[in-house]
């Protein structure tokens, strides 16, 4: 259940991550990026490209930071939790080797999570807003049942993360961050 749920929380914050940058155009040319063959397809692909999210949108930031803490362990997040009960049933039965070698990997894969969030944090973002959007407008209407309502003119302040998105976020992190009250299977 751990898992699913942290791993849910990443794909939709990293998806989410993906819409909101459709605003923002990167300043500097990124050579790996530009070697890749369907750098079209998906918004996020590297690490360098979350750089200095962060500043750009800090919320989501702070809940991907929260699900990769869950992802190494970190106490009291659920994914600590996870980890103890499976290390501990090893440890009951015998497998001393085996949970050696778990927490071993844990640790490597933890440097690996952390250099995320170092890129998220503490490097500047090569994102800059894109020029063209900064001042285009939008225009849209509000029918019901062919009857006209409301004209609408959208600029890129009002173009949001939907709010079921950002409710299952939200509840998402909360579980993961919530789980200290509840500590069992």
């Amino acid at each position: 259940m751990q898992y699913s749920i942290s791993n849910l929380n990443a794909f939709i914050i990293l998806v989410s991550i993906g819409y909101t940058l459709f605003y923002y155009v990167n300043d500097k040319k990124d050579k790996e990026f530009n070697k890749l063959l369907d750098k079209n397809l998906s918004p996020i692909q590297l690490i360098s490209q979350i750089k200095g999210y962060f500043y750009i949108n800090p919320v989501l930031a702070l809940s991907l930071t929260i699900t990769i803490f869950s992802f190494v362990g970190v106490p009291p997040l659920i994914g600590f939790f996870a980890k103890q009960m499976v290390l501990s049933a090893a440890l009951d039965n015998g497998y001393v080797f085996l949970v050696l070698v778990a927490i071993l990997t844990s640790v490597i894969s933890a440097v690996y999570y952390l250099a995320i969030i170092k890129q998220i944090f503490f490097e500047t973002s090569d994102y800059k807003i894109n020029p063209i959007l900064m001042y285009s407008r939008y225009f849209g209407s509000i029918v019901y049942k062919t009857k006209l309502i409301k004209d609408v003119t959208y600029r890129l302040h009002n173009i949001v993360l939907s709010s079921s998105l950002t409710i299952t976020i939200s509840i998402l992190t909360l579980i993961i961050l919530l789980f200290i009250f509840i500590p069992q299977e």
